[in-house]
């Protein structure tokens, strides 16, 4: 884990999306994060130790979704489709598809693995996952004050989480090219990549923004609406019928791009259900000082 200074910073950013506003000056208390996302052999280990099952691979309550498709009632979870060519970027249904049988193990539905990315962070964790791996670590999931501190490695005020320009180099995983369809990876990867593969921030924090977003305890609120679902829908919202509350997600992911979801700055955050596992959110864990 890595030390993050407590103090004063700006939080928030009036220059992208409005939920991100207005800029405000917090204060957080110093203490220490994981330096990278956890990762599916982590999280493999949780499981073992203690038979976790995972909200992607419990039966649904139909109850909590009116409304909804019978197919869709039953475990799984939301994988990534990328679109033949342009589409309409108002609906996220065009690349975004309902999975049964995706989880943690098989982030992208039956027929795939984990095996041989112990190094990637894991995915398709709801909420509620994320927070008993943490619990089990003897640690804690962030704030959205936390998080968002920690990712700025001490530049207050920057855009990004490396400084004011935009890629001096490759400095995350995230998409290039025209969203949803044409990736051209020049980072290197297509999905997700192994947590330590690009320069790590100010704090010694590898993968702040970009690769997967990451869950934080806040509920999302009130200082506005993104414009958008961007590349995070709500698992209840694919199914039809909005019943759970929203946690904010912070971070980006390998889907965000300039075209659409410019979303790989400290400062961005999303409104995320928290029944959702997707095949691009993860987590990690924060040890407040005692």
């Amino acid at each position: 884990m890595a030390w993050v200074p407590g103090g004063e910073f700006l939080m928030g950013s009036e220059d992208f999306y409005p939920e991100e506003r207005p800029v405000r000056r917090v204060e957080v208390e110093g203490f220490w994060m994981d330096e990278r996302l956890v990762t599916a052999a982590d999280f493999r280990r949780f499981v073992r130790e203690t038979d976790y099952v995972t909200v992607a691979e419990r039966p649904l309550d139909p109850a909590d979704y009116p409304g909804a498709e019978a197919e869709l009632l039953v475990p799984g979870g939301l994988v990534f489709r990328p679109s033949q060519g342009p589409v309409d970027l108002s609906d996220f249904r065009n690349w975004w598809e309902y999975v049964p049988g995706a989880s943690w193990k098989r982030p992208g539905g039956p027929g795939t693995t984990i095996n041989g990315r112990d190094l990637h962070p894991v995915t398709q964790v709801a909420y509620e996952d994320a927070s008993a791996y943490a619990v089990w670590a003897g640690k804690e999931l962030p704030t959205e004050a936390e998080w968002e501190r920690a990712a700025r490695g001490g530049l207050e005020g920057s855009v990004f989480a490396w400084g004011d320009e935009h890629f001096p180099e490759a400095m995350a995983n995230t998409w290039q090219g025209e969203f949803p369809w044409q990736n051209l990876k020049l980072d290197g990867y297509d999905g997700t990549s192994p947590v330590g593969s690009f320069p790590p921030n100010g704090y010694g924090l590898y993968d702040v923004t970009g690769n997967v977003w990451e869950w934080t305890t806040d509920f999302f609120a009130a200082n506005g609406h993104a414009e958008n679902p961007c590349c995070a829908p709500g698992a209840a919202s694919v199914a039809a019928g909005e019943t759970f509350p929203r946690r904010v997600i912070k971070g980006g992911s390998h889907l965000c791009a300039p075209n659409y979801c410019l979303r790989y700055r400290p400062a961005a955050r999303q409104a995320e259900s928290v029944d959702t596992a997707t095949a691009h959110i993860g987590f990690r864990c924060i040890a407040r000082a005692r």
